[in-house]
């Protein structure tokens, strides 16, 4: 039986855990249906020329694991961000963990998906923002229809939170190969302020296959910073589709560090629904081995006076492959735009690779739009320079290479966290800090 008759057989047993007169019902039926006639994407479509499923596809995944399990904080300690206080969403196996998390706050509504769907005093939520801006794709509609567990973030009008919210799903690896389906739901009222950081992590070599859906939902004049660590075991592939859908004068920015992990596509779409309007996405890719990192992202202008910025900086070593396939639309009426895109790459080895496409759509005639990509290796008169002034070959390349990704770091607005990314960096970089990640 393939994964997918698997998947498809399984919803049955899925609807007897849940309740089938509540008001989703109909939304997880139709996506199952959706994702039984789209199946899983192959190379076939535009969006998935470089990027195949067929060795992640292959493996017998438990779809409903079992939540056996007696992971305490000792066992995960270093994956969390010590150095600052915040909130912690904590989820081992797709259950939430009360024992690792802390999400008590007055004015704060932070609560769990299961019960956002399940509650009567959360239905105007949902039925306001659940499922309005994720694609109907075979991915997208899966998690759908299998919609359970994940974090259910809603920031109150006016609301600045006081410190940064820590979404962290962990796998055991109790069983020999998993299928996670974790759907965040993450709304910001208007003028309020939230800073999330978001990863996914295995605890053992035992494969997982984690297909994630996140709606962000940005209100006039919000702000919303969301960070991505992705510095998974090569056992783990991780498909994250997130959207953004933004209103007037909000300011909205996903990061996206991409350091581990055997398969990871990124989906990244925002949808910008009111003037004045700044989106922002940046990424650092350092990968090797046979590693595979693919961002697709998209960038809708609809209404005039908005700016969107893309950059995304990739190294890439041994026989690691990297994908950029990156498009921005600006609508007839988006006069006024202003959209930035780049992707920059270096390429470590003769055996990695890159396949990049940056796009633009323009139907609007007054605007300001440049994409551009680059691909090459480091700089040899830089190196000179740095080995002529007494440094090691391999201090020197890791030099060059933090260099080239700064402007990328410069824009994180967590100290803490800043740090923390760039010891990772320098691990993958091959300098030792003397930190353990």
């Amino acid at each position: 039986m393939s994964l997918k008759e698997k998947l498809v057989s399984s919803f049955m047993a899925f609807e007897d855990t849940v309740d089938v007169h509540s008001s989703i019902h109909d939304i997880r039926t139709e996506a199952i249906k959706t994702f039984e006639a789209e199946g899983f994407p192959t190379k076939k479509l535009e969006d998935w020329k470089y990027t195949s499923l067929n060795t992640v596809l292959k493996q017998d995944y438990s779809v409903f694991p079992k939540h056996e399990n007696d992971i305490e904080f000792k066992d995960v300690k270093k994956y969390f961000i010590h150095e600052i206080d915040a909130y912690k969403i904590i989820f081992i196996d797709g259950k939430y963990a009360s024992n690792l998390s802390q999400t008590t706050h007055d004015g704060l509504d932070v609560c769990l998906m299961s019960s956002a769907l399940t509650k009567p005093k959360y239905k105007v939520i949902i039925d306001n923002y659940f499922n309005k801006i994720a694609s109907k794709d075979g991915l997208s509609s899966l998690n759908t229809a299998f919609s359970h567990e994940g974090a259910y973030i809603n920031i109150p009008k006016n609301k600045v939170v006081d410190k940064p919210i820590q979404i962290i799903h962990f796998s055991t690896g109790n069983e020999s190969a998993v299928l996670l389906q974790p759907r965040n739901l993450i709304v910001v009222n208007e003028n309020a302020h939230v800073q999330i950081i978001e990863r996914h992590q295995s605890l053992t070599d035992n494969p997982v296959l984690t297909n994630s859906v996140t709606e962000i939902f940005t209100n006039k004049r919000a702000i919303v910073d969301y960070y991505k660590i992705q510095n998974d075991k090569q056992s783990a592939s991780l498909i994250d589709n997130t959207y953004v859908n933004q209103k007037q004068e909000s300011l909205a920015k996903v990061h996206t560090f991409s350091f581990g992990g055997k398969l990871t596509r990124n989906n990244l779409n925002f949808y910008q629904n009111g003037e004045r309007i700044d989106s922002t996405m940046k990424g650092i890719t350092i990968i090797g081995d046979k590693q595979h990192v693919d961002h697709n992202t998209l960038v809708h202008h609809i209404e005039p006076n908005c700016e969107s910025h893309q950059d995304y900086k990739g190294i890439f070593d041994d026989s690691a492959t990297g994908v950029f396939n990156g498009k921005v639309v600006v609508e007839k009426e988006a006069q006024k735009t202003n959209a930035f895109q780049a992707n920059n790459n270096i390429l470590m080895s003769d055996k990695a690779s890159i396949n990049t496409k940056p796009q633009l759509e323009i139907f609007a005639d007054d605007v300001k739009c440049s994409h551009g990509c680059t691909i090459g290796q480091l700089d040899e008169s830089a190196m000179f320079y740095l080995r002529s002034r007494g440094i090691p070959e391999k201090e020197a390349r890791a030099l060059l290479m933090f260099a080239f990704s700064n402007n990328v770091m410069d824009s994180v607005k967590i100290p803490e966290l800043k740090n923390r990314i760039t010891k990772i960096i320098a691990k993958k970089l091959g300098v030792n800090l003397g930190f353990d990640l």
